[in-house]
């Protein structure tokens, strides 16, 4: 799975969109690719949008130099119903995380959380059995890859609505509770909170010691200044392999940098900086 390829491009300014943003690590991964790569000209910043404001300010970007912009909770759906065009990735998900504003001055959408996440898990999942965790964006683009990527796939959420209806749209189960899997990945922002305690984050998840301890791999897209609650305990009952949401994190923005710079992501370089909170 790869995403759309451009030309390089003439430096321009770059961003993160969100709400809140505040806690992004985008900026200093992408600050240290620009330097990397000896990259003058460009910047990243992040840029705060309240929902009720999304579409003004996600409009207004190209008119101000902007060649890009990055896309986390909530606005990921907003993101690809906005863009005159998407990728067939983006539009199968439902959702983008990254935004191209081009010299026409028309918006692209692209999802590169779902390749990312893939890149990260660094194993092949066909054949193997899938548990995501919510029903936004980021879980759209997980199930999504890992679906197309050959495991067998069931959502859930706490509101079981919400689960049943994403599972219809792409063709996954929808469950009451998080089961025994090959594979967990939690695709909700529970966990970026450290003021939760353990028994908070597995309550909130509906998930309890015995059946974490029995996934294979935990991958979570949630990330803070040390591994969540959700991987440490996964490390502590003996997971054989987690993810932290930074490899996640580097990997999407690696496709992200080169689909606006037109060149290969220092993808080293990238994730020590996201290391640094």
């Amino acid at each position: 799975m790869s995403v759309s390829t451009a030309p390089a491009r003439e430096p321009g300014r770059l961003g993160v969109l969100g709400w809140p943003v505040s806690h992004s690590r985008s900026p200093q991964m992408h600050r240290a690719a620009f330097a990397e790569l000896g990259l003058r000209g460009w910047s990243y910043q992040r840029l705060p949008a309240p929902p009720e404001l999304f579409g003004e300010i996600v409009r207004a970007l190209g008119l101000a130099g902007f060649v890009g912009a990055n896309v986390t909770l909530p606005h990921k759906p907003a993101a690809l119903a906005l863009a005159d065009s998407a990728t067939p990735a983006a539009r199968a998900i439902g959702a983008a995380n990254t935004l191209s504003f081009l010299p026409d001055g028309t918006i692209a959408a692209e999802n590169t959380d779902a390749p990312g996440l893939l890149a990260a898990i660094g194993r092949d999942v066909d054949g193997a059995s899938a548990v995501v965790l919510g029903a936004g964006g980021t879980a759209r683009a997980a199930a999504w890859a890992l679906r197309e990527a050959g495991a067998s796939v069931a959502v859930w959420n706490r509101h079981a609505g919400r689960a049943t209806a994403l599972a219809a749209q792409l063709e996954v189960s929808a469950i009451e509770r998080p089961r025994v899997a090959d594979l967990l990945v939690n695709a909700t922002t529970v966990g970026m909170d450290e003021r939760k305690s353990l028994d908070e984050v597995l309550s909130t998840l509906a998930l309890d010691s015995d059946v974490l301890g029995r996934y294979e791999q935990v991958v979570d897209f949630a990330y803070a200044r040390s591994p969540t609650a959700l991987l440490t305990a996964a490390r502590a009952l003996g997971v054989p392999t987690v993810v932290d949401g930074l490899d996640i994190l580097a990997a999407q923005g690696g496709l992200s940098f080169e689909l606006w710079t037109g060149r290969p992501a220092p993808l080293t370089a990238m994730r020590r900086a996201a290391d640094v909170g």
